[in-house]
Formats: structure tokens, sequence, C-alpha cells
């Protein structure tokens, strides 16, 4: 397969967790962009950062790499290539994957390293400040 292009996203991006009994606050759904997931155990909504949300846990300061899509759904080791990468590197990630792409989501502090790091794996790396 060869090495796809990730594009660095502007948004500095909060992880929240909530109770698996909780709605969803409005304000979710104003933001621009946010995902939403739950199991029987909790409700993980991942937003911008500046959006405030009550929560029960959040974890601040995540920036997100787009795999440049839409992908299709026959491809396979998207995810454990560029996890493999970054794990090598021991940059912890946060992945969300959609019908049309994927999300990598690294530590604000660990963003030069990452791309650094994908960039040297021989990605390509879409950014507006690198």
């Amino acid at each position: 397969m060869s090495k796809l292009t990730l594009r660095l996203m502007d948004e500095t991006f909060a992880i929240h967790s909530l109770p698996a009994n909780s709605e969803i606050p409005e304000q979710v759904f104003a933001a621009k962009i946010f995902f939403i997931a739950k199991t029987f155990e909790e409700v993980s909504i991942v937003l911008p950062q500046h959006v405030q949300l009550a929560s029960d846990d959040v974890e601040k300061d995540w920036r997100a790499l787009e795999v440049v899509g839409p992908l299709d759904f026959t491809l396979t080791g998207i995810l454990s290539n560029i996890s493999a990468v970054l794990a090598k590197e021991k940059i912890s990630i946060f992945a969300i994957s959609t019908f049309d792409t994927d999300y990598i989501l690294v530590k604000n502090n660990t963003v030069k390293a990452a791309t650094s790091a994908l960039q040297a794996n021989n990605y390509l790396i879409s950014a507006p400040n690198l």
C-alpha cells in the first residue's frame, strides 16, 4: 500500500467522558466538528477545546491528523501502520474512524515529533504551520 497524506487540523481538541445515561449537551451539536461514542459504560465526546462542557473527566490539548480520504473499506492496515510508527517513538494516540476516513489524535506537545516520525516513514503531512 502506498503511503497516505495526513492533514494536521488547526483545532485543539478535548476528549470528554460522561456517564452512559447522559444526554448529549446542545453545545456539542453547535460545534463545527465533533465525535461522539456511546458504550454501555460511558459517553465519549471529542470536540474543539474552546467549547465548554461539563463532564466527569476531560483530557485536553489533543491535535488531530486526518487521513486524507475518502478511504475505501477494502484498505487494510491504515491505523495499524500509523500507530506502529508513533508507538515506536512512544507517542500515545487516540484514534477515531468515520465512514470516510480516520483521525489520529496526538497530544499537542508531541505534534512535531509525530509529524517528523511519519514523514521519515514516507507519509506526506499537510499542515498549516509546520
